[in-house]
C-alpha cells in the first residue's frame, strides 16, 4: 500500500497504536460515562414503553416526541450522525437495502396470503379495516407511531450508545434481545386478536398467554437481529426502518387481502 492511500488521521493512528480518528461531530467519553449513558436509554425506553400502553388515548404524538429527545440525548452524549446511523454518506446504501427489504416481504407475504394453510396469520381482528383506514395505519399510523420511535430507539441511539463499551456482535445481540422485551405487552392479547395465533394456542389453556408472549418475544428478537444486520451492513437506520415498515405495514395491507379473500 503506498503512503498517498493513507489519511493524516490513519497514520497518527498507528504511530500510538490506537485506532484512527473518531467520526467526525462526535466526542470521546470514559467508559463508565457510556455506561451510565446506556443506562439512561435504557430507563427511558422502559418508561416509554409503558406510556405508550397505560396512557389514555391513542398516544401517537409519543413517538416523534420520545424519538427527537433520544436524538437530542445521543447528540448531546457525544453521538455523530454517523455513529447513530443517520450519516449523510450512507443515505443511497440505506435505501437500496431497504428498498430490497421491502420487495423481499411483499412477496413473502404474498405467498402467504394465497396460500390458505398460512392464510390465518393475516386474519387479526385490530386490522380488520376498510381500505382509507387500511392505508393510514400503513402509512400514517406505523410509520410514525411504530416505526420511527423503534428503530431511532434500538437501531440508532441504542446501537450508538452499546458501540461505545461493545463489539458489534455484542451490540447487534443486546439491542435484538432488548427489541424482543419490548414486545412483551403489546403481546399480551395477541392469541385473542388474531385468528392464526389463536388456532396454534387451541387447547393450551391456561398456558397460552404465556406461551404467545414467549413467542412474540423470540421473534421480534430475531427480527431485531436481521434488523441490525442490515443496519451494521448499509451503515444506515434507514435499511433496518424498510425492512420494519414492510414487516408491520404490508401486514396490514395484505390482511386486507386475506380477509376480503375469506369474506
Amino acid at each position: 500500500m503506498s503512503t498517498s492511500s493513507v489519511s493524516t488521521s490513519d497514520l497518527a493512528g498507528l504511530s500510538t497504536g490506537l485506532a484512527p480518528a473518531r467520526p467526525p461531530g462526535s466526542r470521546q467519553i470514559g467508559r463508565r460515562a457510556a455506561l451510565v449513558s446506556t443506562g439512561a436509554v435504557v430507563a427511558a425506553l422502559v418508561m416509554l414503553n409503558l406510556a405508550e400502553h397505560f396512557l389514555p388515548g391513542d398516544g401517537l404524538w409519543i413517538a416523534p416526541v420520545a424519538a427527537l429527545t433520544l436524538l437530542g440525548f445521543a447528540r448531546f452524549r457525544g453521538l455523530s450522525w454517523a455513529q447513530l446511523g443517520l450519516g449523510r454518506d450512507r443515505l443511497r446504501q440505506g435505501l437500496l437495502w431497504g428498498g430490497g427489504a421491502i420487495g423481499v416481504f411483499a412477496a413473502i407475504y404474498l405467498a402467504g396470503v394465497l396460500l390458505p394453510l398460512t392464510r390465518p396469520a393475516f386474519l387479526d381482528t385490530r386490522y380488520h379495516l376498510g381500505l382509507s383506514a387500511a392505508l393510514l395505519t400503513a402509512f400514517v399510523v406505523i410509520p410514525v407511531g411504530t416505526v420511527l420511535i423503534e428503530e431511532v430507539a434500538f437501531r440508532s441511539v441504542l446501537w450508538g450508545m452499546l458501540s461505545r463499551h461493545m463489539g458489534v456482535w455484542r451490540v447487534l445481540l443486546t439491542s435484538s434481545m432488548l427489541f424482543g422485551l419490548w414486545h412483551v405487552l403489546p403481546s399480551l392479547h395477541l392469541d385473542s386478536a388474531n385468528l392464526g395465533v389463536n388456532q396454534a394456542m387451541h387447547g393450551a389453556g391456561s398456558s397460552a398467554t404465556v406461551l404467545v408472549v414467549a413467542g412474540t418475544v423470540a421473534f421480534t428478537a430475531l427480527g431485531g437481529v436481521v434488523a441490525g444486520e442490515l443496519r451494521r451492513r448499509s451503515g444506515s437506520v434507514l435499511a433496518s426502518a424498510g425492512m420494519h415498515w414492510a414487516t408491520n405495514a404490508l401486514g396490514v395491507l395484505f390482511g386486507l387481502v386475506a380477509w376480503k379473500l375469506i369474506g
